[in-house]
């Protein structure tokens, strides 16, 4: 029990009854003020402030946390308790000065942030006439204090005559004036405060001539923009002014800048484990790896997510990770003591411009992942030069960032879900529900549009200019419709759930690997079944059985839902659904290896095509029906079939648009070489395949290029064109990634074996063969297994 004669509400100390207190308690326990920050999930900031008497008391959160690391009980406790009590109830003191004088003590796990310590070493060293001045820029929470504070360390042995630090409260309600910080900065390099100026121009000259002939660092942390900044520099040869601030002080046209990005995933789960202990982030490492994420990578989120855990040792990760899996808690979950991620981003709101604060909460209700002005004006309910003025304002107060793609921008994502609260708060339900509707009508009606510009037979581009045009708006907005479709779907509009997914049917040829296919028909499936709508099911159906075998490499998943497909046809009587679904069911037999009953589906697919138009799945139909002949070995019956559907291209050239006819153009050429290199035709098949390729790199479709590339080589190989039979394996080697592409990389580095052989290079040979051979085994498929065999015995 701490013994105290003095009553600590009243005595001649100027330091708060309660700081006192808890300075004697903290020395009683033997406890330093960073492990009882530690201890209790305060910041040691926060702790000096109590204990030096700029802060009146404890909250009642923080006063609780503080007595339990204390392990204060009974009437120590209540008495403490009682004087965080009072010290809240009586009338707040005027805030303190800033001090100013020794550097903060750098935090002791700074993670991640070698590069940007490095520039800063460099940079700070650089010759200047008039100083050095950088800037540490970052939205809320990035570590830019934190940063400032390392570097000012590293360097103070440069700086003799003095390293200075000040809290410029740029973020506060009424931040610190020059004129104040100037009186400061001219205290601590000895000026009598009677013999300081009482003018600001006197004040900056006696600061600029006191820096002459010296070498001082001036660490000037939480600027508010470059009026109160500019006054402040150490602007003398041999001097450096470090500056942290969210927003971009462009105006410093001395200045050089350092941008601040959220961690790197190691560098926050390391940060993590030197908080909460790495042996807790070892024993569950994929729980770590989610809790850095839901924190963002963000330091100050990572940091408060590694002291709960730190205060709390009975909790395991995985619970902390379940507390923040909900997005419309997750910021009151990210506080520990007086550090909290929702308070970092409120400060920098409040300053924002009224008109900003709008565009900025309605910014929530864009779904994706990024976005442009034209869909912030939609969301905003703005016109888009007005929008466009105040995205800039929030890209320079860094709650909006700028993305990687020039006209584009992004949130961090927990400052989006910190956008969504202040919607919820700050706008009416029935402008809310406006907004919302109106950007998701935009999405879904403008991808379904654009999508629709792809079906073979559309021979104009409206309501686009051009469907490369119509395209570009695909790609680029593609997290923001996909979002929008799910949305869609969670709120019951299936119509246009449905429209949207049947409307991407051709537009997704070529895209295999570019987007979500199955989750893009699944939900036009569920729409379609909402609807009671067969026809709509039944393609649906087709579409998905599609996207599981062509583009997840998953056949029998695809065979199933073919199979239904075929069924709710048949009982419809819908012959285009019959004939696409009995199209499909051939390409999935005879990749499961089974070409007779391929053959039977595909020959009853192309006379149920019949009534179809050539352009819209009569000639994909035969030339499914050519593939199944080739890999029976009836190559001249196969070239027969590719030779008649590449003449009926040009018999109903007029019929679709250029770039259906180039993509189509190029398939069956790819088919045709194919069908050749079957016959032994090595030398027109080459020169088939490489005007395939060149037709897909026009059109942008990097598979299907790296697919003909991947056997235009072979048929170099066996004229013995060597080199170029290189360039095009390693051309496919370089385009077949990822999981679903996993047994064309095989075949890919088989082909690179037998060249290597050839050309006598036996290291890069057994490399590629072992890289087959892996992959063959792990695939597990009879054709993998059939292709492994054949590189053991080579």
């Amino acid at each position: 029990m701490v013994n105290d004669a003095q009553d600590p509400g009243t005595g001649p100390d100027a330091t708060p009854a309660f700081g006192r207190l808890l300075l004697r308690h903290r020395r009683a326990a033997g406890l330093t003020q960073a492990e009882l920050a530690k201890a209790s999930g305060m910041s040691e900031r926060a702790l000096r402030d109590l204990e030096r008497g700029r802060a009146q008391a404890a909250q009642r959160r923080s006063a609780d946390a503080l007595a339990d690391a204390l392990r204060l009980t009974g009437a120590d406790r209540a008495r403490f308790l009682a004087t965080a009590r009072d010290g809240r109830r009586r009338s707040p003191r005027a805030p303190a000065a800033p001090v100013v004088g020794e550097l903060p003590p750098p935090v002791p796990d700074l993670r991640g942030r070698e590069a940007e310590l490095a520039r800063l070493r460099e940079d700070a060293l650089a010759d200047s006439p008039s100083g050095v001045v950088l800037s540490i820029i970052g939205h809320p929470g990035v570590g830019k204090t934190t940063l400032a504070v390392a570097a000012a360390h590293a360097l103070r042995d440069r700086f003799p005559d003095g390293c200075f630090a000040l809290d410029l409260r740029g973020l506060a309600d009424q931040p610190l004036s020059s004129r104040e910080a100037l009186e400061q900065l001219l205290r601590a390099l000895g000026v009598p405060p009677q013999q300081i100026p009482a003018a600001g121009v006197e004040q900056q000259h006696l600061f600029r001539s006191l820096l002459a002939g010296r070498r001082v660092l001036v660490l000037l942390d939480n600027a508010a923009d470059e009026a109160q900044v500019r006054p402040l520099l150490a602007a003398s040869p041999g001097c450096l002014t470090l500056i942290t601030c969210r927003r971009a002080l462009a105006g410093l046209e001395a200045a050089r800048w350092v941008w601040l990005e959220p961690l790197a995933d190691a560098d926050a789960t390391a940060l993590l484990a030197g908080i909460a202990g790495p042996e807790r982030v070892a024993a569950e490492p994929e729980a770590a790896a989610e809790l850095v994420a839901l924190c963002g990578n963000l330091p100050l989120a990572v940091r408060i997510a590694g002291t709960r855990l730190a205060t709390r040792p009975q909790w395991s990760i995985a619970y902390l990770v379940g507390q923040l899996r909900d997005a419309s808690t997750r910021l009151s979950s990210l506080s520990a003591g007086d550090l909290q991620v929702r308070s970092a981003f409120e400060m920098s709101y409040r300053r924002l411009s009224p008109a900003a604060r709008l565009v900025f909460r309605r910014l929530a209700a864009i779904p994706g992942a990024d976005f442009a002005a034209d869909l912030a004006a939609i969301a905003a309910g703005l016109p888009v030069a007005e929008v466009g003025e105040h995205l800039d304002e929030l890209v320079d107060a860094n709650l909006v960032l700028a993305a990687a793609a020039p006209g584009r921008y992004r949130f961090h994502d927990l400052i989006r879900i910190f956008a969504r609260e202040r919607l919820e708060a700050e706008e009416k339900p029935h402008d809310r529900e406006a907004l919302s509707e109106a950007t998701l009508r935009h999405l879904l009606g403008t991808a379904t549009a654009a999508a629709r510009l792809f079906y073979p037979d559309r021979l104009t581009a409206e309501p686009f200019a051009s469907r490369r045009e119509a395209a570009e708006w695909l790609d680029t907005e593609a997290s923001n419709w996909l979002a929008a479709q799910r949305a869609a779907a969670q709120t019951g509009r299936h119509r246009e759930v449905l429209e949207l997914a049947r409307a991407v049917h051709w537009y997704s040829d070529g895209r295999t690997q570019e987007r979500p296919w199955h989750e893009i028909f699944a939900l036009g499936l569920a729409a379609a079944r909402a609807l009671g709508d067969r026809s709509g099911e039944a393609a649906m159906l087709n579409s998905l059985g599609w996207a599981r075998y062509f583009c997840l490499a998953d056949n029998e998943g695809g065979l199933a839902l073919h199979r239904e497909a075929l069924g709710i046809a048949v009982e419809t009587g819908d012959r285009r659904e019959q004939a696409w679904a009995l199209g499909y069911l051939a390409a999935v037999r005879l990749r499961l290896g089974q070409p007779a009953e391929a053959l039977d589906h595909a020959e009853r697919a192309v006379a149920l095509a019949e009534d179809l138009d050539f352009w819209l799945g009569q000639g994909t139909i035969r030339n499914v029906l050519g593939s199944i002949l080739r890999a029976q070995g009836r190559a001249d019956e196969a070239l027969a079939v590719h030779r008649a559907v590449l003449a009926d291209v040009e018999a109903h050239y007029a019929r679709a648009n250029p770039e259906a006819r180039r993509f189509f153009r190029a398939t069956t050429l790819l088919n045709l070489g194919l069908d050749l290199s079957e016959a032994g035709q090595w030398a027109p098949a080459a020169r088939t395949l490489r005007e395939a390729r060149a037709l897909f790199r026009q059109g942008g479709f990097p598979i299907e290029e790296a697919f003909a590339a991947l056997n235009e080589g072979r048929a170099r190989r066996e004229v013995g064109q060597l080199a170029l039979a290189g360039v095009c394996l390693e051309l496919a080697l370089t385009a077949f990634t990822g999981v679903p592409l996993r047994w064309q990389r095989a075949r890919t580095l088989a082909e690179l074996t037998t060249l290597y052989v050839v050309t006598g290079n036996p290291t890069a040979a057994g490399d590629s063969r072992r890289k087959a051979l892996a992959l063959c085994e792990e695939l597990g498929t009879t054709q993998a297994l059939a292709l492994a065999a054949e590189l053991r015995v080579g």
